[in-house]
């Protein structure tokens, strides 16, 4: 039995402790309340304050496609027509959430994004999560194999999902999947074998479930899916998916299905050299099914767009043009240390230029740079100067004494 206290003695009117078992007593006109119940009901009231009301959404307050697009060209540079094209897949998403019942039922139009390593796919899924107000989840299809073996199950993939809305499901049952490297579960080859296509053909069969829209269990933790283990049910019905992939050789089948050489004598005449060097743009869904996907999956992907492969004129822009530049990083960091830092214009078409010669893309112009500046971010900050100046014949000392001068050969 609890020990009583006495009358004069003040208690907290949320648990019954007295000052004696706590911290700190808080009066009011009738009664006390205690730290611990403060603490708690403040984390209480901040969590209903914040968490988004996505019972239901009014078409004013959903971002126009433009708007979106605007927000994209702050942190990507170039790839207009990917923009547009996920814009209005998001903003009709949205819309689709605040259809009521009607006669006339708007289907979700999942998309594929092709374009080469280093364009910004997952750039673009990154950016366009931070403007919505509906769950937002990247994930990686490399590590997907089919039920029972080695691997994580496919409906792990919306664990992420689950994740990143603390578990609510009916905000998750409303979000937006970003499935990364779709072209690494291609069909492997048309012969049959012996051995099965776990992580290939097998898992874009689990996949259809999951884009069309049914009911599937997911493990709460990800991974693989076991007897005694509680699953959560969730439907995918309004779940958006946006996949993404590099394509590696896709271009020969483009090239095949337009009766046009790529490189070698009798090139067709059809295309400009310009155009043939940027075949991506006449990507079709007939090339997706020959590089390896099954047809119910291409028909379940209906919008297709590419992106550009990056010119030099893009390269450069990159550098320095985009709220999170490279150039704009490192300005911030050495800032810190209250030095100012300059770079010639010849440094940055040095860089461009390195980038374009080791073929590593926009990715490259990140580790050329950090390359460069290694030496200099190392030595700076206790050197006490006021300003570092980046010289194009200091990026070619760095650059000449590093590893990835070997990339020149490869």
């Amino acid at each position: 039995m609890a020990k009583k206290k006495y009358y004069d003695e003040p208690t907290c009117s949320f648990c019954g402790r007295g000052a004696d078992e706590v911290q700190l007593l808080l009066p009011g006109l009738n009664g006390f309340i205690c730290n611990e119940c403060a603490d708690r009901a403040h984390e209480l009231v901040r969590e209903y304050l914040q968490k988004p009301n996505n019972d239901d959404f009014k078409i004013k307050s959903i971002p126009k496609p433009e708007e979106i697009k605007e927000y994209l060209d702050q942190y990507v540079i170039g790839q207009d027509t990917a923009k547009k094209y996920l814009a209005v897949a998001v903003y009709n998403h949205y819309k689709r959430l605040t259809q009521k019942n009607d006669d006339v039922d708007i289907e979700k139009s999942n998309i594929i994004i092709v374009g080469p390593t280093g364009t910004g796919k997952t750039l673009l899924a990154r950016t366009i999560a931070r403007q919505l107000n509906v769950p937002f989840a990247i994930v990686d299809a490399t590590v997907l194999t089919e039920a029972g073996y080695v691997g994580e199950d496919i409906e792990s993939l919306l664990t992420r999902l689950l994740q990143a809305c603390d578990y609510d499901v009916k905000q998750a049952q409303r979000g937006i999947v970003f499935i990364d490297e779709i072209d690494k579960i291609a069909r492997k080859g048309d012969n049959p074998s012996i051995t099965r296509d776990v992580s290939g053909e097998g898992v874009q069969q689990g996949l259809l479930k999951l884009l069309e829209g049914s009911v599937v269990n997911v493990p709460p933790q990800g991974g693989r899916k076991h007897p005694e283990q509680k699953m959560i049910p969730v439907d995918t019905k309004n779940i958006l998916f946006i996949c993404g992939g590099a394509f590696e050789g896709i271009e020969q089948k483009i090239a095949q299905r337009m009766n046009t050489q790529v490189v070698g004598f009798g090139v067709s005449n059809r295309l400009s050299l310009d155009d043939r060097n940027k075949l991506l743009r006449y990507v079709a869904p007939q090339d997706l099914r020959s590089f390896g996907l099954i047809p119910e999956i291409v028909g379940r992907l209906p919008i297709l767009t590419n992106l550009e492969p990056l010119d030099r004129e893009a390269l450069r822009r990159i550098l320095v043009e985009p709220k999170n530049a490279i150039v704009k990083q490192y300005e911030k960091l050495l800032a810190m240390d209250k030095v100012k830092l300059k770079i010639n214009d010849d440094v940055l078409d040095f860089i461009v230029d390195k980038a374009i010669e080791y073929k590593l893309g926009a990715r490259g112009l990140r580790s050329i740079f950090e390359t460069i500046m290694i030496d200099a971010m190392y030595s700076v900050p206790s050197k006490g100067v006021k300003t570092f100046t980046l010289t194009k014949d200091y990026a070619k000392e760095q650059l000449e004494k590093s590893n990835l001068e070997l990339l020149r050969n490869s």
